[in-house]
């Protein structure tokens, strides 16, 4: 896309941080075509190297995908639902970079569940076989099946869905009315996602795809598993989070709830690298609208997750859409955030999460509304950050790798960066 795509006038809102329907409406369009262009690069991929790979994934392939052309006659909406699920970016992402050979025949085997997924979701009758490497059958945004014959048998007629994997393995799952909501059920070996309260965003403690296998930061995170991910506390501080936040910005908690899809639990590694205290987040740019973390001490640390991760999916499909800096700079800043230099991409990153978490600290500490504890540490975590924004937008003001449209954007940041005042908010 060129910067044309996207009015100038939301550029500008969106670099306020501020939440803003028509933005989130504009970022989540971009999100979808940008979906749907790497999908068409994998066809295009497919279709160059036709004759190096497998016939018989390549054959698969093909009938998944007529399929999911299927399902998209039939009733696009939950197509796209399916499509957008943040870990069908991840999974397109590692198809889309595979080598050639097994490693991309399993990639282009798992593109089975997520075409059968679309099509149960659209309500469409089938019966067709899916492979469950690993010994897991995964239905994106649904549950997962445990497969002991790798394979799976999947039957769905009128509401009702069948799938059987091999030995005991077997769930039932019913639809709902009409076909559009996610199918629920249970069964031996079958382990349902739970949707986690106040929006669409489930708890993913499953999908294959859910953290990249040599796992996140530097401390190598991994993903932490179902047998390990009791529903609460997690659920419980989810909910407790938005709370928080909808009590001191409203318009942000439901911003959240429109931007981020999946929650990915991850697991500590070790008492040095993670106390409990500061959580570890991610959100992947393969996948934006998913929030990776480890689990937070409590709402407040929960909250401020939530906001930060919101805006580096925000910032990950604006600069899709519109790139705000230059590919290849090799100019490394030290941040305020960060013990390790950052590029100009991470400085614009970190800076923008950041002003929001200022915004949100002035408002919790001035909110009369708001929990004591929370306005304290609000007042507290606003002087640290807005000092730390300040060092970053003068990095980028003196940068010279970042776009016109770039330059405006921080221009624009740094005009409500001087609106939220010079001091920490006063609090009793």
């Amino acid at each position: 896309m060129t910067p044309a795509h996207l009015p100038a006038a939301l550029l500008a809102r969106l670099a306020r941080t501020r939440p803003d329907a028509a933005c989130t409406t504009a970022l989540r369009s971009g999100m979808h075509a940008r979906r749907l262009l790497l999908l068409k690069s994998l066809l295009a991929r497919l279709d160059r190297q036709r004759a190096s790979g497998s016939p018989a994934a390549r054959e698969r392939f093909a009938r998944h995908w007529r399929l999911l052309e299927y399902a998209e006659r039939r009733d696009p909406a939950p197509v796209r639902d399916v499509l957008d699920y943040p870990l069908t970016g991840a999974w397109l992402a590692g198809a889309l970079t595979a080598p050639e050979g097994p490693v991309l025949d399993r990639h282009l085997a798992y593109f089975g569940s997520i075409a059968a997924t679309a099509a149960l979701r659209a309500g469409c009758d089938l019966r067709v076989t899916l492979d469950a490497p690993a010994g897991l059958l995964s239905l994106p945004g649904i549950g997962a099946l445990r497969c002991p014959s790798h394979r799976a048998e999947l039957h769905a007629r009128g509401r009702t869905v069948r799938i059987t994997g091999g030995g005991p393995a077997r769930a039932l799952l019913l639809r709902s009315t009409g076909g559009r909501g996610r199918p629920a059920g249970g069964g031996p070996g079958w382990s349902g996602l739970r949707v986690l309260d106040g929006g669409n965003a489930v708890l993913d403690d499953l999908n294959p795809y859910r953290v990249p296998p040599r796992g996140i930061g530097a401390v190598a995170m991994h993903a932490a598993d179902r047998a390990t991910v009791a529903q609460e506390p997690w659920a419980r501080r989810w909910r407790q989070a938005l709370a928080l936040i909808e009590g001191t910005d409203p318009g942000r908690a439901a911003e959240i709830r429109a931007m981020q899809r999946v929650l990915v639990p991850l697991a500590p590694v070790t008492t040095t690298a993670y106390d409990g205290r500061h959580p570890m987040s991610a959100t992947l740019r393969s996948a934006p609208g998913g929030v990776l973390t480890s689990l937070p001490s409590g709402a407040a640390e929960f909250a401020e997750v939530l906001v930060h991760e919101t805006h580096h999916t925000k910032m990950a499909a604006l600069h899709e859409r519109v790139p705000l800096y230059r590919p290849g700079g090799e100019g490394l800043h030290r941040v305020g955030w960060r013990p390790d230099p950052r590029p100009v991409a991470g400085v614009l990153q970190g800076a923008y999460a950041h002003l929001a978490l200022t915004d949100l600290w002035r408002r919790a500490a001035t909110g009369p509304g708001a929990p004591a504890a929370w306005r304290r540490r609000a007042g507290e975590q606003f002087a640290q950050h807005r000092e730390e924004v300040a060092e970053a937008l003068s990095i980028l003001q003196e940068s010279d790798e970042l776009t016109n449209e770039g330059r405006q954007f921080t221009g624009g940041m740094k005009e409500h960066y001087a609106s939220l005042g010079a001091s920490p908010p006063a609090f009793e």
